[in-house]
């Protein structure tokens, strides 16, 4: 009877252990610090003072730092789009408000402690924002505008990716690929026919990039197209390109925003 009563009770015994294993995890994955990198077109296919394009990176900006800007640790850079986007390191910021340990505290003093943290998060929270909104308002007129090299990204999304952190990635750009040289792409003069040319320009271009692994990377691309915008400005096929590409290099996600 023992034996039986044993086997009866062991789903619920499985049941709580498989229970106790996943609130562990997702507390683990809760606790990850969040790695946030943004990438700035500074290129002159981008006119950011443009009403729509204004309006709705200033919106993305906001909702950035919102989603990702939670506790100490988390880290946002910012790098621009252009001819050389692998050396435009623009910003580096890490969050630095800590929340207090209240396991000792009583539920007032707990509700205080959450209260302050909230306040002084909110406070850091701002100061980012505006940080990064100067560096959308800057203007290049350098040389460097006249090509884009989103293919430099690759090494520092991989880099991050190494850490083991959750990594989001934003690009704000058309994703107008313009460079010279060999095996490179310029999507101005060149782009994809149709989808299925540039699925196969992206997974050949993958073969060639594949010392990248974009790993755990979560990547969202705001164009800055308004909704009336013809497909010869907003070419669908060059979303689609990129799409496949970051999917082929490992990513965990790529979606329009």
């Amino acid at each position: 009877m023992k034996f039986l009563s044993f086997i009866n009770l062991y789903p619920l015994f499985f049941i709580l252990l498989t229970s106790c294993t996943s609130d562990k995890e997702e507390k683990q994955l809760a606790d990850l610090p969040v790695h946030t990198i943004i990438f700035m077109d500074k290129t002159q296919s981008v006119n950011i003072n443009k009403a729509f394009v204004a309006q709705k990176y200033q919106q993305v900006l906001s909702n950035i730092i919102e989603q990702n800007i939670h506790q100490k640790g988390d880290k946002l850079e910012v790098y621009f789009i252009h001819e050389n986007t692998s050396k435009a390191k623009a910003l580096l910021v890490m969050c630095r408000t800590e929340k207090e340990n209240t396991d000792a505290m009583s539920l007032t003093d707990k509700e205080g402690a959450q209260t302050n943290f909230d306040l002084m998060l909110n406070r850091e929270k701002m100061m980012i924002l505006r940080q990064v909104q100067s560096k959308m308002a800057m203007q290049n007129i350098g040389v460097s505008q006249r090509f884009t090299d989103i293919w430099g990204s690759f090494g520092i999304i991989s880099k991050a990716a190494e850490s083991g952190e959750e990594v989001k990635v934003y690009f704000l750009s058309d994703m107008i690929e313009s460079m010279r040289g060999s095996g490179r792409r310029d999507f101005h003069t060149n782009p994809p026919r149709n989808n299925v040319e540039a699925e196969n320009w992206a997974k050949t271009d993958a073969q060639n990039l594949k010392k990248y692994s974009l790993g755990n990377a979560d990547v969202k691309l705001a164009l800055p197209f308004d909704p009336t915008s013809s497909t010869r400005e907003n070419n669908p096929t060059i979303t689609a390109y990129w799409t496949t590409l970051f999917q082929e290099l490992g990513a965990l996600g790529v979606e329009e925003i």
